[in-house]
């Protein structure tokens, strides 16, 4: 019995010795020191031998159980000592690394692109002045010189907000020309202001339209003001946005609110004026609508057309940034894909 005592000790330790891992740990304590060990049956059988056996027994195997109940603990705590300092090592920071840095974000395309126009008129002495975006008709439209009849009053082109008479004359604005009736009113001459903001229009969505845009409009008046100075305006602006090498072209257009009304149009920026399907085949791109302002749009707003002359200019926001960058769909700008938006 004690030699069997022996060889469950000398095999246990053995198998002791190479386990590597928690878990293998605990089956070896089963196995050699739980209720169904060798060395628990033997200290069962004790009651079947002589005195003189059963003390000698007995005091073996408790002996190696005791020993093999302190190997264990050993064991344990080695290799639960082995686990923190892999686990150490593996989380360990190198402080002479730079920090990895959180990600940050920047301002929205559009938001860049309306805060570079503004700078670009500031720096010609223009001020930013903002309006509602719930007009009344009469800014929207009838202080524009836009009569009754006009195609833009129609509900297929204008978002009409609905009142409790049945009859409305307020709307989402069509335009921020809109502010520039109010600048009319609220200030005196001489006046230099842009009015940027969002504008509404009830339009199906496409690659080049949406029902909800931005747009920047300008205003000056002065004594004396001509076309040249629109002109020698709007191609400063040109210049510096578009860069210093591109060509601008005016060519005469109607809108009701100026007189006499000019288109202006940069070089194709894709095909430098030879010709492709971003400009139909012309060589050019229109980004903007202008004209000396008309005397009844100055009367509406309490300046004497007979003293004061005056310009103005309206462009979208999204169409200069489309062709600046080359972006070929309008809504990119606002379907949130982190993956367009990174880019600028």
């Amino acid at each position: 019995m004690l030699e069997k005592i022996e060889e469950i000790k000398s095999e246990a330790l053995k198998q002791l010795d190479g386990i590597d891992n928690v878990r293998d740990l605990e089956s070896w304590r089963v196995h050699y020191l739980g209720k169904k060990s060798p060395l628990t049956g033997i200290l069962r059988g004790l009651a079947t031998l002589s005195i003189e056996e059963r003390k000698a027994v007995g005091a073996a195997a408790n002996k190696v159980k005791t020993l093999l109940e302190d190997s264990a603990g050993q064991k344990g705590q080695s290799l639960r000592e082995a686990q923190l300092t892999s686990e150490a090592a593996r989380e360990a920071i190198d402080i002479s690394l730079p920090g990895r840095p959180y990600p940050v974000g920047h301002l929205h395309p559009i938001t860049q692109t309306i805060d570079e126009m503004c700078e670009i008129f500031a720096s010609m002495g223009f001020q930013v002045i903002e309006g509602p975006d719930i007009e009344w008709d009469y800014y929207n439209f009838e202080a524009l010189n836009f009569p009754a009849e006009h195609p833009s009053r129609d509900s297929m082109s204008t978002f009409w907000v609905d009142t409790s008479e049945g009859i409305s004359r307020s709307l989402l604005r069509t335009h921020t020309t809109s502010v520039t009736a109010r600048t009319l009113e609220n200030m005196e001459p001489p006046i230099r202001a842009i009015e940027p903001g969002k504008v509404y229009r009830y339009e199906a969505t496409d690659a080049t339209h949406l029902s909800t845009f931005h747009h920047i409009d300008g205003i000056a008046v002065d004594r004396g003001i001509t076309m040249a100075d629109l002109k020698g305006t709007l191609y400063e602006f040109a210049r510096r946005f578009f860069g210093v090498d591109r060509k601008v072209r005016f060519r005469v257009d109607y809108f009701p609110f100026v007189e006499p009304g000019v288109e202006m149009a940069i070089y194709c920026i894709v095909c430098q004026g030879s010709g492709c399907r971003l400009c139909n085949n012309s060589g050019w791109l229109e980004i903007l609508g202008a004209g000396m302002t008309h005397p009844e749009v100055l009367q509406r707003g309490g300046i004497d057309p007979e003293v004061y002359t005056s310009f103005a200019f309206g462009l979208g926001i999204e169409r200069p940034h489309m062709l600046r960058y080359g972006v070929d769909d309008i809504r990119l700008y606002f379907n949130n894909d982190l993956r367009f938006l990174r880019q600028f």
